[in-house]
């Protein structure tokens, strides 16, 4: 008898677990029907890359040294439109990917320099990714966040689904990807993990991943690279390929090639899964170039953490077919922060109308429809030493030595001859504009955190 009413109750609940499961597999199916009918909408994938430190002139599609050679840049470049007026909203990585995120001045909520990066973005900021999430998009950010270490400020809090990378700043190992602390550990979603491996190589494994995994679904692909950032570490297999006369400088390009085969990976995999008509792709760099890192900025004066040329503007472009003109360049300024009202007016979402937003929809300037600057002025600041704000082909910036300099960019895009004392009204006009500016953002977050223990000078270990 006890048997028997064992076998009822086993029969039983085999009939209800296969009701739930039948019904979950029909819940299943109306989701995946949903997202198959938004892709069929049109709503577009969206790919944002962001490399770190790579110099203006480190891409073969703009003005180069002979020994560049980054073929899938430039299949971006020749399937898009590049510009060679980009710039990124700070000359040093976390505030310009506070701003990026956010489409806003990344001062306006206190964010000015690298080390605001262990405080983190402020929640009360939305997220590119928070935008994208509510429209219907799987969403990840695979490689280095850097907008905050504490629970609530990782990615998993701000709008992602998914999460693989390091909470840290760019100068992480590219090899020792072990388990060590917080800011530097490999994370899959909320745990830390040990991994193998190149870690660029890593990058592009689980960008492809991703890819193939949301193929029917519309997708949000956050690619922020750490290369070519310091240390010089690359595989030996690309440092032969390169015989510059410096082997810091062979080592870098090593570096780039690799990130650039990681970015013709994803490529691939978006022709493979048949997404690749319709899926807007952005790619910059997060600042100049670094000297450290033996970047080439080609004629712009300067590297990364400096307000000239060399500090701030990019190698920027932006790939959408059948939506943007193959194989163009565009002359107007743009800046970082026009990634995200750019890719909310593509995926259909509507910015929060209880803040300003300073990035612009750049869709029209790329097709050539808007006459006129997209951006009346354009601004740096690290609330600290240096600032600069542009207008037009003026820029009067405050350098390091507290020096006020004054560029014809449009004859002058090395900044060499300071007009300064030769236009007083139009230095009066740009300072003015400047403070008035300046009154709008918010005080810095605080003083950098308590450091924490890292390792902070990894080895230059270059393996096969």
């Amino acid at each position: 008898m006890e048997e028997t009413t064992t076998n009822i109750l086993t029969r039983r609940d085999f009939l209800r677990c296969s009701m739930l499961t039948a019904s979950g597999m029909c819940f299943g199916s109306k989701i995946r029907s949903a997202q198959a009918n938004q892709k069929a909408a049109g709503k577009p994938n969206i790919v944002l890359i962001v490399s770190d430190d790579q110099g203006y002139g480190d891409s073969s599609c703009y003005d180069h040294p002979k020994e560049v050679s980054t073929p899938n840049i430039d299949r971006l470049a020749a399937e898009g439109v590049r510009m060679t007026n980009g710039y990124a909203s700070a000359y040093v990585c976390a505030p310009t990917r506070a701003g990026l995120l956010t489409g806003r001045y990344q001062q306006r909520f206190g964010f000015y320099t690298a080390g605001d990066s262990r405080i983190g973005l402020p929640v009360s900021e939305v997220t590119l990714a928070d935008m994208l999430r509510k429209q219907g998009y799987a969403t990840a950010v695979i490689g280095k966040w850097h907008v905050g270490i504490e629970p609530q400020y990782r990615p998993l809090k701000r709008g992602f689904d998914e999460f693989y990378g390091f909470l840290g700043h760019g100068a992480h190992d590219y090899f020792d990807l072990k388990i060590t602390d917080e800011y530097n550990s490999i994370y899959r979603n909320e745990k830390p993990i040990n991994d193998t491996g190149y870690l660029t190589d890593n990058l592009g494994r689980e960008s492809v991943s991703f890819i193939e995994r949301y193929k029917n679904q519309p997708f949000f692909l956050y690619l922020p690279f750490n290369a070519v950032h310091w240390p010089l570490q690359a595989l030996q297999k690309y440092i032969k390929l390169f015989n510059t006369g410096d082997k810091n400088r062979d080592i870098y390009l090593a570096m780039l090639r690799s990130m650039d085969e990681a970015m013709g990976k994803v490529l691939d995999a978006l022709k493979r899964t048949g997404d690749d008509d319709n899926t807007l792709i952005i790619f910059f760099s997060d600042n100049g170039g670094a000297r450290k890192n033996f970047a080439n900025n080609g004629a712009l004066r300067d590297f990364k953490q400096s307000v000239y040329e060399g500090g701030i503007r990019i190698p920027f472009i932006v790939r959408w077919p059948g939506k943007l003109p193959k194989g163009t360049v565009c002359d107007e300024p743009v800046i970082s922060l026009d990634a995200m009202p750019t890719i909310c007016a593509a995926a259909g979402a509507e910015l929060p109308d209880d803040r300003v937003y300073d990035g612009k929809n750049m869709l029209g300037v790329l097709r050539g429809q808007i006459k006129g600057p997209l951006h009346k002025n354009l601004f740096w600041d690290d609330g600290v030493k240096q600032w600069a704000v542009r207008e037009g082909k003026w820029k009067l910036l405050f350098n390091r030595e507290s020096s006020l300099e004054l560029y014809d960019l449009e004859s002058d895009i090395s900044e060499k001859n300071n007009l300064v004392k030769q236009r007083p009204e139009i230095v009066q006009r740009l300072q003015k504009t400047y403070t008035d500016w300046k009154k709008q953002m918010a005080p810095q977050l605080g003083k950098t955190a308590k450091k924490r223990q890292t390792n902070t000078k990894p080895q230059n270990r270059n393996k096969r």
